[in-house]
C-alpha cells in the first residue's frame, strides 16, 4: 500500500509483524500493543527498531511510559465505520503528548484523511486514495470550530486573539 507522509508519496521501510511470527525479519518492524508490552517487560527486544501498532481495542495509556522512545505507531482502521482510531490519535497527541509519527492503517478512506489529520495523523497507508486525493482531502477546508490536534487555530481564537 502506498505511504502517504510530509505532502509526498515515501517508501516504507516498516513492515507490520504479526503475533504468531516469533522471527523478526528486517530492521523496522512494528508489533501489536501486546507483544511490544511483553517485550519491554522481559527486555527481550531484539537489534531492531520497534513501532506499535493499536488495534481498535488498544487502550493507548499503556504506551505513555515509552512514548519518547517510540517513533511511529500505527492505528489500525479495520473498517471504516470504526472511529475508535480518532479517539487513540486525539489521545497520543493531545493528552499524552506523542511527537512521533501517528500513521492510519488499513481501511484508509479519502473522505476521513482531513478527519484523520486533525485528530494527530501525520502519515497514511492506504490503497484507496493517491498522492493527489491526499493533498486535495488535506486542504478541503481553510477554517474550523473547534480545536484539535493539529492545533490549527479555530474560527473563535481567530475572531478573539487573545492578548498575554
Amino acid at each position: 500500500m502506498p505511504l502517504i507522509k510530509d505532502g509526498r508519496e515515501s517508501d516504507n521501510i516498516w513492515s507490520n509483524l504479526d503475533d504468531e511470527r516469533q522471527d523478526i525479519a528486517g530492521s523496522h518492524v512494528t508489533v501489536s500493543l501486546a507483544r511490544f508490552l511483553r517485550h519491554k517487560a522481559e527486555h527481550d527486544l531484539p537489534n531492531v527498531t520497534l513501532g506499535v501498532r493499536l488495534a481498535p481495542e488498544d487502550d493507548p495509556a499503556l504506551l505513555r511510559p515509552f512514548l519518547d522512545d517510540l517513533i511511529l505507531i500505527e492505528v489500525s482502521f479495520p473498517k471504516y465505520t470504526d472511529g475508535r482510531g480518532y479517539s487513540q490519535a486525539q489521545l497520543l497527541r493531545r493528552r499524552y503528548g506523542y511527537r512521533g509519527e501517528l500513521r492510519a492503517v488499513g481501511h484508509v478512506l479519502r473522505d476521513q484523511i482531513l478527519y484523520m489529520n486533525r485528530s494527530g495523523f501525520d502519515a497514511f497507508e492506504t490503497s484507496r486514495a493517491d498522492l493527489s486525493q491526499v493533498l486535495a482531502a488535506l486542504t478541503e477546508h481553510s477554517a474550523y470550530y473547534q480545536p484539535a490536534a493539529d492545533r490549527a487555530p479555530s474560527i473563535f481564537a481567530r475572531r478573539h486573539p487573545r492578548s498575554d
